[in-house]
């Protein structure tokens, strides 16, 4: 692997973050069966506090706002995730969005992923005032989502979403949703799952391949194999999108697969050679990197550093988020002689992992990307000819 010492200041200068990811609440109340955080590899999550101190807030408020001002950022985005950031509660929700506000000259965006299961007019009548945006949790109907996304009794959740999704959409409040995250199932038909979640008018949809890597692979993936599933599942949606009389709804993979075949940067970890600009903040403060690398091995998103004594510029100075920054230069052999390398990107970090050689490797995902991938430049393709064969 490639590190910061390794490279001369004129080869490779640290992006600053722009995204900060605030674990307000480290537990959940759904049990589902492809969660990264309590089903996989690291469970450090057992000795994290259940929700973030005012004090942690406070020492977080603070290290943005140091960090913002260092590098003149006039624009930052805050995620509050989990577990579930709902279980946080209200006044915890609503002074962390106040005390990071006020600590900061930038302007702040704020966002939250949730499963939206304790969302009510409580709530979205506080994120309506706060000017905080969701984005949903949802795999598909009730038998695709009930499939994984379950309670800790076994009891399906999908009715529970579907009701708070009706009041997050049919209302005032519609101008808040995000778009809806789905995490793909091989199980599930592609195309119907896909016409489920339009029922509510999702401004984009964004499809997750279930997180894994070549030391344990995702459902589906075997190693050596030439089949595509997930590639196959990924192009069934793309041309029902595609092939739709007018544009329904943004599915956030497509999208960002089409721009940077057009040679503009991508704005997904999934997709491209953006560096990385992510930072975590665990419920007890510590800094991290990406909380998916919890899918690879024990303490694999650890830093050692602290919001109460460490700045930010101490992380963007750690391997980890070094390799995420340099692009191509920190992909493997394979990658940097790929033809779709700068639109695939690798992968996902935390997908290249083995434990024989860390991350240097394609992504456990290289050929149903590739499929993916090919598929939509040929699509892209064909309609330009087509266009071009309609001029006068």
């Amino acid at each position: 692997m490639v590190y910061a010492d390794a490279l001369a200041p004129d080869q490779w200068q640290p992006k600053p973050f722009r995204e900060f990811v605030l674990k307000v609440h480290s537990r959940c109340d759904l049990s589902c069966d492809y969660c990264y955080v309590y089903k996989m590899a690291d469970g450090s999550w057992r000795s994290q506090p259940r929700r973030m101190a005012q004090e942690t807030v406070d020492q977080t408020a603070a290290r943005i706002a140091e960090h913002a001002r260092k590098y003149s950022l006039d624009r930052i985005g805050v995620v509050l995730h989990g577990g579930e950031p709902l279980l946080a509660g209200l006044e915890r929700i609503e002074y962390i969005v106040k005390t990071i506000r006020s600590s900061t000259d930038a302007h702040v965006k704020f966002d939250m992923q949730t499963n939206a299961l304790r969302l009510d007019m409580n709530y979205l009548e506080l994120f309506d005032r706060l000017d905080i945006h969701l984005s949903v949790s949802l795999d598909g109907g009730e038998d695709a989502h009930d499939r994984n996304r379950r309670r800790a009794d076994g009891q399906g959740s999908h009715e529970a979403v579907a009701r708070s999704l009706e009041l997050l959409t049919s209302g005032p409040f519609w101008r808040l949703f995000n778009g809806l995250v789905a995490t793909i199932d091989l199980r599930n038909d592609p195309v119907e799952a896909y016409q489920h979640l339009l029922r509510f008018r999702p401004p984009q949809v964004d499809f997750l391949l279930p997180h894994g890597n070549w030391s344990a692979p995702p459902p589906g993936r075997t190693t050596g194999s030439p089949e595509t599933p997930y590639g196959d599942w990924l192009v069934r949606v793309f041309d029902r999108w595609c092939s739709a009389p007018k544009r329904e709804t943004r599915v956030r993979l497509f999208s960002e697969i089409m721009k940077t075949l057009l040679g503009r940067a991508s704005t997904t970890e999934l997709i491209g050679l953006s560096p990385i600009a992510t930072v975590v903040i665990e419920t007890d403060g510590s800094i991290e990197q990406s909380d998916i690398l919890k899918s690879a091995f024990p303490g694999a998103a650890k830093t050692g550093l602290h919001v109460s004594r460490d700045s930010f510029d101490a992380a963007l100075a750690l391997p980890g988020f070094v390799n995420r920054q340099l692009g191509s230069r920190a992909l493997s052999r394979q990658c940097q002689s790929c033809s779709i390398l700068a639109t695939c990107g690798g992968g996902l970090y935390a997908h290249r992992y083995h434990e024989d050689n860390g991350f240097v490797n394609p992504s456990v995902y290289c050929l149903d990307l590739f499929r993916i991938i090919t598929h939509v430049r040929e699509t892209m393709q064909s309609d330009l000819a087509a266009q071009g064969s309609q001029r006068p």
